[in-house]
């Protein structure tokens, strides 16, 4: 089988706005402190949904530009995805994600019975655990995304929880609920991150939107717009990092990854260019 120049897991933490993630990731901070990872402002598309901004993350493709243009959009994605380039290329790609990702790239409606756990590598997502309830707790969520990654090897892994994007709409941006959300997610990644890197994945960290006070998201606050990019591994030039924007995130992983595209990539983001500490 083909092998991949990286393997590459990414993780979207739903919901997390930029001040909360600065203030709350601890570990996440402690890595970037240590040199062994970067951390930067990234600026959401708009409008800042979480349908529309799966789409942006995983395709390059704006949503104006996309048709997912809010979350009742329910039909498969029109444009070329990380998944759909990686399995091309006969790489073999996994997710434990939110079910608007199967509807996205696999099937649409989806159908809890037949899609929650996915085995069908004529799919982009080849292997999957997804998932249909927003408080679906995200230690089960890690774990489900472990278990895909030892049982399948996955040269692309998408890991998607969801319970900082659920306290933030029940509690709003400034609530403890909502930080201490994020407090528990950061605690699940210092007990996944370093199996992951050895094993010897490269990280992308980053979520589709914010949060605002009122406990909703859609808009252009900064606080809505705002959100956190990690980078991990030895690919990455953490010295000094250029700008890396939410449409340019699909072409890094496919750079990583190896693999042919014509998708918006950030220029001097892999350690064989030039790179800021965090």
């Amino acid at each position: 089988m083909p092998t991949a120049q990286h393997r590459v897991i990414v993780i979207i933490l739903d919901g997390l706005a930029w001040s909360v993630a600065t203030q709350t990731l601890g570990y996440l901070q402690g890595l970037c402190e240590a040199g062994q990872a970067s951390v930067q402002r990234l600026r959401c598309e708009l409008p800042s949904l979480s349908r529309p901004l799966y789409e942006c993350i995983l395709t390059g493709t704006a949503p104006v530009h996309s048709g997912i243009t809010h979350n009742n959009v329910v039909r498969l994605s029109q444009q070329t995805s990380l998944f759909h380039l990686a399995q091309a290329a006969g790489l073999r790609t996994a997710a434990a994600a939110y079910h608007w990702i199967s509807e996205l790239y696999n099937r649409a409606p989806y159908d809890p019975l037949r899609d929650r756990s996915t085995c069908a590598p004529e799919l982009p997502i080849q292997y999957a655990s997804f998932y249909h309830r927003d408080d679906y707790p995200d230690d089960h969520l890690f774990l489900d995304a472990e278990q895909l990654r030892r049982q399948y090897q996955p040269d692309l892994l998408l890991v998607h929880p969801m319970n900082i994007d659920d306290a933030g709409h029940r509690h709003g941006l400034h609530s403890a609920a909502y930080r201490n959300a994020a407090r528990r997610a950061d605690n699940l990644l210092a007990a996944f991150v370093p199996l992951w890197r050895e094993a010897g994945y490269q990280l992308v960290i980053t979520s589709d939107h914010g949060m605002n006070a009122d406990g909703s998201h859609g808009g252009t606050l900064n606080e809505e717009r705002d959100v956190p990019l990690y980078l991990i591994g030895e690919a990455f030039n953490h010295h000094e990092p250029p700008q890396v924007a939410q449409t340019e995130l699909c072409g890094l992983c496919a750079d990583l990854l190896g693999l042919t595209h014509n998708k918006p990539r950030p220029r001097r983001t892999l350690a064989n260019s030039e790179a800021e500490p965090c």
